[in-house]
């Protein structure tokens, strides 16, 4: 990185912070529900390599869009004023200096290894790498407390990119641990660590992304939002995690209502299942097993009451199930991206019965492209490299 800063910048920089892109295990949909998620952090990193100027400017370069690069006077940032893969780390600056931080210039250069598009959270990776670099930079260390950054970068994508998301990919980002899932309550954002080992039941996770690629900013995130928020309004509570059960969700007349609340009201459900068997059992392989047949329940809920799944997941669930998985779901915010999969030893013995090659089958019968197969490894947050 450092090579790539001197190339864009003809200088040194100051240091090197990078922050992993995430997959969710389960909860999907659930956090701006003030519901549960059970994300972890991967090991494809967005990084930085960032130094202070003194002319109140924040140039960054990336070396994925190299004929993009972003120059604007921090002090001028509003709103839709910058667009496009900069508006993120633009952002982050805007709502440093909106609370209350003096934000400094600074030339920021950018590479990533979490692909675009994929449903990983790319995005707040960005916001988080760059909010790590910024704050650094203006000598902020130690005076904010990570979920203080994770709420700054949350209101960077909301406010200034224009994107409703919750927060849990910012919250991954910057708390979670190496082999562990964070159990995130995002109506408190109390957290938990909670141990995941999927080797000794002898299977493994698998991201699956299907290079269908989608786009958060499109519409159909903040259309489901709205959904949540009314079905929430009409059933007479503050929000969908208030409901005590998907019993209590027929109480709905609009059929499309009412299946989006019970998804939501469900998925929560499964987060803590999933946390109880890893609590009590979490040596036992049939806990994976049962792990396993929750995902595919939860990917069933997102496709048929949540309506945002896509061909090239479904048809990954299904591959992978028939080749001896555990369980499947699509991940990230839907229309397309990734499918994680938790792969039992069935699955993984020999080339006709895995996963991979079952999925890589069913795509080239389709005539899809090639779908890309990454090692889910829980890996740990953000942090300073250099």
């Amino acid at each position: 990185m450092s090579e790539f800063f001197r190339a864009r910048f003809g200088a040194e920089p100051d240091g090197v912070w990078l922050a992993p892109g995430r997959a969710n295990l389960m909860g999907e949909h659930t956090d701006y529900n003030d519901g549960f998620v059970l994300p972890f952090a991967l090991g494809q990193h967005i990084t930085t390599a960032a130094a202070r100027r003194a002319d109140g400017l924040l140039a960054v370069s990336s070396r994925q869009e190299k004929d993009a690069d972003l120059q604007v006077q921090i002090a001028d940032l509003e709103p839709g004023s910058v667009t496009g893969w900069g508006a993120y780390p633009a952002g982050v600056a805007w709502a440093l200096r909106e609370a209350g931080y003096q934000v400094p210039g600074a030339s920021i250069a950018i590479d990533s290894d979490v692909p675009a598009g994929a449903g990983l959270s790319s995005s707040a990776a960005l916001e988080c790498a760059t909010a790590l670099a910024l704050t650094s930079l203006a000598s902020l260390d130690g005076r904010m407390s990570r979920r203080e950054l994770a709420a700054i970068a949350r209101r960077a994508e909301n406010e200034f990119v224009g994107v409703p998301s919750g927060i849990m990919d910012q919250s991954a980002s910057l708390l979670c641990q190496a082999g562990h899932l964070l159990l995130l309550d995002c109506r408190s954002l109390e957290t938990a660590q909670v141990p995941f080992d999927p080797a000794p039941a002898g299977a493994r996770l698998l991201i699956v992304n299907t290079r269908a690629r989608h786009e958060l900013s499109d519409g159909e995130y903040g259309e489901r939002r709205s959904e949540c928020e009314e079905a929430a309004r009409r059933l007479g509570v503050d929000s969908l995690r208030d409901v005590a059960a998907p019993a209590d969700v027929e109480r709905l007349d609009d059929p499309v209502l009412r299946r989006r609340a019970r998804h939501v009201v469900t998925d929560d459900q499964r987060v803590l299942a999933v946390v109880e068997l890893l609590r009590s059992r979490a040596f036992d392989p049939e806990s994976y097993r049962e792990i396993g047949r929750l995902l595919t329940q939860a990917h069933e809920s997102l496709r048929d009451d949540f309506e945002i799944s896509w061909p090239e997941a479904d048809e990954t669930v299904a591959a992978a199930l028939a080749a001896g998985a555990f369980g499947a779901r699509m991940i990230g915010g839907g229309f397309g991206g990734s499918v994680l999969v938790l792969a039992g030893p069935d699955a993984l013995a020999g080339p006709d019965g895995s996963v991979a090659a079952a999925v890589s089958e069913a795509f080239a019968r389709h005539g899809w492209t090639a779908p890309e197969f990454l090692e889910a490894r829980l890996s740990d947050s953000a942090r300073r490299v250099g």
